[in-house]
């Protein structure tokens, strides 16, 4: 098991292979659009969510009143009890510091399966967010890749995820024009 450091101020990341008592294993990460339709949204209206891409709650939260309303069909009206309804599903954005500590607990620390590396890293690659690993043709980025698929997984107390995880591998060459060879 890769080491930590020893002065850190947010709690080291959990390998444990359980999730809290009050999580369930098989529970999503997100809300579907479809359980606004339990707080009154028509099933027309959520269609036309998915038809323009918004398929979560929260991606109704973050999209915002004027291109809600580009979306043929969309009044003022419907917007506003959309988003209000996005709201009562997800709640309170606000959260104590006892809760980002308690989810701060859930992350994993994913072996890159090299013991330097993971030391490097503070215990390996950290669940729940974007890492990011460019440089140099041939210096290793896609090997990294190839055994990070591998090593998530294996179970938690061997440095994976058990399977839970989500690895997107691109290049730049789409995004900025050929720059790049």
């Amino acid at each position: 098991m890769p080491r930590r450091a020893s002065s850190q101020s947010m709690p080291p990341p959990s390998r444990a292979g359980s999730p809290p008592a009050d999580e369930s294993e098989d529970a999503p990460y997100f809300d579907s659009v479809d359980e606004l339709q339990q707080h009154g949204i028509n099933v027309q209206d959520i269609l036309k969510l998915k038809a323009a891409a918004i398929n979560t709650v929260s991606g109704v939260n973050m999209t915002t009143r004027r291109h809600m309303l580009k979306i043929k069909g969309m009044s003022e009206a419907k917007v506003e009890k959309i988003k209000e309804a996005a709201h009562k599903v997800l709640g309170s954005s606000f959260a104590t510091g006892l809760e980002m500590q308690d989810k701060r607990k859930r992350v994993l620390a994913i072996s890159t399966g090299s013991k330097l590396v993971d030391a490097m890293l503070g215990g390996g690659i950290m669940s729940q967010s974007i890492s990011e690993v460019y440089g140099e043709y041939r210096t290793g980025k896609t090997q990294l890749a190839h055994t990070m698929s591998v090593v998530a997984q294996l179970p938690p107390d061997l440095g994976g995820a058990s399977g839970k995880v989500t690895i997107c591998a691109s290049t730049c060459r789409g995004v900025l024009g050929n720059k790049y060879p």
